[in-house]
């Protein structure tokens, strides 16, 4: 089993049945949607699929709290060297590596990705997603920030995730209509949407996403900020 948390926005937290913890694009303080009164316990592995405020701000502080494994691109890993931050692992597209009971692939995403940092934009890498195999054989991918392209169906061919985590924002990411033809593609058994509620500007919403997936049999599993979830 895997406990997992909806931080907001795109920041989760996930409990493995051995006992590790994954934070995935750590946002936590300025997040609108980050529940009050969740605290970490331990932080074991960290996972940035890109270099936005949003996905990375609190990556410094939390790291130097739990002094996790973690995983991103080479560029964002040399940045939080620059930090003084131990335990990187840069990776790049098509690549996998071990870390912990993990084994970790990063796969295509179209995003931007930059770090703002004292009024100038750092060159972070390319955005990218992340194939998570479990050690129970099951795979989860984490999506990031993307919009729809076509090499998703080369995703369901590989790896054959049973659980997708996809954008449905629209405006920085996918909208419910191209995540829908995200899931033609990746024919996950679940889907969790994220990316979305945390400002007005992002209008997608897991309901509209369900419409347009219905005759797939495709579960869309909203979950709530700071509820946690067994799969």
């Amino acid at each position: 089993m895997v406990q997992i948390t909806w931080l907001g926005h795109g920041t989760f937290q996930l409990a493995l049945d051995s006992g590790e913890v994954v934070v995935l694009d750590p946002w936590t303080q300025g997040n609108p949607k980050y529940p009050e009164g969740h605290a970490f316990s331990r932080i074991d592995i960290m996972l940035i699929t890109h270099g936005h405020f949003d996905h990375i701000a609190s990556a410094v502080s939390l790291a130097k709290q739990f002094s996790p494994q973690i995983v991103a691109n080479y560029e964002i890993c040399q940045w939080l060297g620059g930090k003084g931050l131990p335990n990187l692992n840069s990776m790049n597209k098509g690549g996998s590596l071990a870390v912990g009971p993990l084994s970790v692939r990063m796969t295509h995403a179209i995003h931007s990705s930059g770090i703002e940092e004292e009024g100038q934009m750092i060159y972070a890498g390319e955005a990218a997603g992340f194939i998570l195999h479990l050690a129970d054989g099951r795979r989860i991918y984490f999506a990031g920030d993307t919009g729809v392209f076509s090499d998703m169906d080369l995703i369901r061919q590989l790896y054959q995730p049973e659980l997708a985590f996809l954008p449905i924002g629209d405006v920085y990411t996918m909208s419910p209509q191209e995540a829908a033809l995200a899931c033609r593609m990746i024919r996950p058994k679940k889907v969790i949407p994220m990316h979305y509620g945390t400002f007005p500007l992002l209008t997608g919403r897991p309901g509209q996403l369900a419409d347009l997936i219905k005759d797939l049999g495709i579960e869309v599993w909203e979950l709530h900020p700071g509820q946690p979830v067994e799969w």
